[in-house]
This record gives C-alpha cells, sequence and structure tokens, in this order.
C-alpha cells in the first residue's frame, strides 16, 4: 500500500518579540527589538497508509493544527520536507488542492448569511466539478447527514451541528483522496458527536479516503482510528496503533471479585490472604478483593479464581483512556 502522506523532519518556528510594559521599553522596542523564536513543530517524521484513519493527539499548544496546516499547504515548513500524495503542499498546486478536503472547528467555510445550497454551488465551481457527479455526491451526502430539510435555510439561522455537518459536506462534494478534520465536533452536544463519528467511519470505509483528525475526544479516536500520533511541545512522542500504545501504558488489567458470604469458609479466607501476593489481588473486605494482573495472565488468573472460590460477582474494569494519554503526552519526546 503506498503512503499518501511522507513527513520527514519537519519543522516550523515563529518568531515573536516580548516587550515590557511601560513607556521606556515601548519607545526603545520602536528602535530595538529583542526577537524569541517558537518552535511549534519540531523535528517530527512519520508516514500515513492510503486509505487510513489516522488520530493526531496533542494537548494544547503541541503543534498540531500547525502540521495540519503545513500538509494542506495553508503553511510553507521551516525546514524539513512532507509530501501529500505525491505533491509538496507548499506549491500549492491545484492539482493537490482539488485532492484534499480540510475542516477545521472553529472557522468556517460557509457563507453566513445565505443557505448552505448557495456555499455548495460554489464549491461546484472552484474545484470545477461535473454537475452530475456533484448532484449525486450533494444527494448522498445529504441524506447519510440527515440535512436535506436545512439546506434552502441561511446558515446564521442553523444550529451549530447542522453547520458541522453542512462543513463535512463542502469539503466532501469534490471527493478528496485526502480530508484534514482539525477538532470537527467542538463545542458540539452528545448526539451531535455521534452521528458526525458515524457518518465518518462508514463514508471513510466506503470511499478508502486518506483521513487525519485531531481530537480532545479520546474515545471517538479510540472508536475511528487504528493508529494514532501524538505530539507534545512540537515533537512525536508516539506513532502505532491505539491498542499498542494502551498495553504499553497500562499493561496490567483491574477487576472486582466478590464472594459469597455463605459459602466462603474461614480456611478459605486464609488461603486466599496467602495467595494475594503471588495471584496480585487486594483484600477490600472479607467478600471483596481487587485483582490487578498483566494483560496475558489475566485469563489464566479469572479461571483460578472461579475453579478456587465460590464468586457472587467478577467485574472488569474498564481502561481510562484518558489516562492513558495524559500518561503518552508526558512520555520522552522522540523523532
Amino acid at each position: 500500500m503506498a503512503d499518501a502522506i511522507t513527513v520527514k523532519n519537519l519543522k516550523r518556528t515563529f518568531r515573536h518579540y516580548e516587550k515590557k510594559s511601560g513607556l521606556l521599553p515601548t519607545i526603545k522596542s520602536v528602535l530595538w527589538r529583542e526577537w524569541n523564536d517558537s518552535h511549534a513543530v519540531d523535528d517530527v517524521s512519520f508516514t500515513i497508509p492510503e486509505g487510513s484513519f489516522v488520530g493526531f493527539l496533542g494537548p494544547n499548544g503541541a503543534g498540531k493544527t500547525t502540521t495540519l496546516k503545513m500538509l494542506s499547504g495553508i503553511l510553507t515548513p521551516t525546514s524539513g520536507s512532507c509530501k501529500v500524495l505525491g505533491f509538496t503542499p507548499s506549491d500549492r498546486k491545484r492539482a493537490f488542492k482539488k485532492q484534499i478536503g480540510f475542516v477545521m472547528g472553529q472557522k468556517s467555510q460557509l457563507i453566513w448569511d445565505l443557505p448552505p445550497t448557495d456555499t455548495f454551488v460554489l464549491h461546484r465551481d472552484l474545484y470545477e466539478i461535473p454537475r452530475n457527479q456533484w448532484n449525486d455526491t450533494l444527494d448522498t451526502l445529504t441524506k447519510l447527514l440527515r440535512v436535506e430539510h436545512i439546506l434552502s435555510t441561511p446558515v446564521r439561522q442553523l444550529s451549530l451541528g447542522e453547520r458541522m455537518k453542512c462543513e463535512l459536506i463542502t469539503s466532501l462534494l469534490h471527493k478528496p483522496r485526502v480530508l484534514f478534520l482539525d477538532e470537527p465536533t467542538i463545542g458540539l452536544d452528545v448526539i451531535s458527536q455521534v452521528h458526525l463519528w458515524e457518518f465518518l467511519g462508514t463514508y471513510q470505509a466506503r470511499e478508502k479516503m486518506t483521513v487525519l483528525l485531531t481530537s480532545h475526544y479520546v474515545h471517538d479516536i479510540a472508536n475511528l482510528c487504528e493508529n494514532v500520533i501524538i505530539l507534545n511541545k512540537g515533537r512525536k512522542v508516539f506513532d502505532g496503533a491505539f491498542e499498542t500504545l494502551v498495553n504499553r501504558l497500562e499493561p496490567e488489567r483491574c477487576g472486582i471479585i466478590r464472594f459469597h458470604k455463605d459459602q466462603l469458609k474461614k480456611d478459605q479466607i486464609a488461603k486466599i490472604a496467602e495467595m494475594v501476593k503471588n495471584r496480585h489481588l487486594e483484600q477490600i473486605d472479607l467478600r471483596t478483593y481487587r485483582i490487578a494482573v498483566p494483560r496475558e495472565e489475566l485469563s489464566a488468573a479469572t479461571q483460578w479464581m472461579l475453579r478456587s472460590f465460590p464468586i457472587e460477582e467478577l467485574r472488569m474494569e474498564e481502561v481510562d483512556l484518558t489516562e492513558v494519554i495524559e500518561k503518552a503526552f508526558a512520555m520522552e519526546s522522540r523523532a
């Protein structure tokens, strides 16, 4: 499978100056300024195969949006290189722009005082989309997103969820091969988020489109994306399968085991107490224990408990994905 995106030693540095308060520093800044460099993206490398759905994670200021802007040609790298579908994005060739889409949750492509259909028509003309193809694609997208009833309503009268669905339609009308999504569900209610994620998962699988998604909703990333790239302070700290990340940072599975009171004898309690250390058990009370075992030993440990003692309840705890990501943010940066 060919790579849709290739990034090598990508850097983006912004220059800014800090002016102290007061009259004298203000006058001084007119004649001489002390500039500082801020490395928004610092020596990042990765590849994304065609047809992949990849999550792009990192805390605020990690460099996610800056990276997407360089991949889409909005920004030019300070150094390093990136290729998208064989094109250098900063060249901004028309053939390249016809093959990508970009949705930013905090910026709109829609014309505020006009209905979405007018923006769709403008998009059709700008991208030179054949009318029959445009009609078929628009019909498919509006049905999948269930927005047929709002196409003639001015954008300013639409809800945030409805506007975001129309933003997606605008970016997909020309059938891009690569789609960049920067916080597309920011500010949306839970139901609207679910609808958008369901649509994206279905549409991406059907069209074999390459999608690079940034989001603060970790569970959505986990459900949609097999692979994730994590940035922190402009540097890459992880690139691989989400499951691999979880296994690395949460190598144990935890659960609660509760025993039948009337069937648990004193000698059995003594035996449990004796086996606590070896079986990774922590006693909560006379009937309840917390088990924490390596993932590869989970099956054997639970079978041993079920064979050895009268079990009333066995409940394994879900992995806290938010905690996993927070641990990932603190990982040592690596190129």
